[in-house]
């Protein structure tokens, strides 16, 4: 059985617990506080030597990092992962996207308004500059929703995972996504899938 290691409020751990959900392949969920430091004491690193999650142990000793990554892993072979390869690159198109302009500028400012008790003097001055970086993702999403129902591939695959999972809890990092209709409307598509669970499921 796998079993997934991740900080529960985490967006990319959520990326794998929502495709192993929509799968239906059972896991165990070990949570890590990375508030704690517990990424960075010598077992776990022993385990992932970038001490960060998720980290998902496919077989006792053997361990997959990066959360596109294992997206791409478990996808292999189903519906989430298209066969042809054009439809497969955008995907993959999607997939970058979301770690260098999306992630960075949206998951950031998140964790330091929820997570971080005060703001230090770097962060005061760079959560203005992430979050209208954060707008101009969410704009070229808005853009691309506006022809299409989902993300690559005309069908709902881990592109759409991947971007979902930030996305959905953007308010939360000062993000007005009402400006972004049709973000709005994939945002329920997506929660309407089979097997959705909620980021703050952690249980299963």
């Amino acid at each position: 059985m796998y079993r997934l290691y991740d900080y529960p409020p985490s967006g990319n751990g959520y990326k794998v617990r929502l495709l192993l959900s929509q799968l239906a392949i059972p896991f165990d969920y070990v949570a890590i506080d990375i508030l704690k430091g517990e990424t960075r004491t010598p077992e776990f690193l022993a385990k992932n030597p970038n001490g960060r999650i998720p980290l998902l142990e496919r077989e006792p000793g053997h361990y997959l990092a990066e959360s596109n990554a294992i997206l791409f892993y478990l996808a292999q072979g189903t519906p989430f992962w298209p066969a042809d390869p054009l439809a497969q690159t955008q995907v993959l198109s999607w997939m970058f996207f979301e770690q260098y302009s999306h992630e960075p500028n949206i998951a950031t400012p998140r964790f330091w308004l929820c997570h971080v008790p005060k703001l230090n003097a770097y962060q005061d001055m760079a959560l203005p500059y992430k979050q209208e970086q954060g707008y101009q993702a969410l704009a070229v999403m808005d853009q691309h929703l506006a022809h299409h129902q989902y993300f690559g591939a005309g069908q709902y695959t881990i592109a759409d995972i991947a971007l979902y999972a930030y996305t959905h809890v953007a308010p939360e990092g000062g993000f007005d996504l009402s400006r972004f209709p049709h973000v709005g409307r994939w945002l329920q598509d997506v929660t309407a899938q089979p097997n959705h669970v909620p980021i703050t499921q952690t249980r299963f």
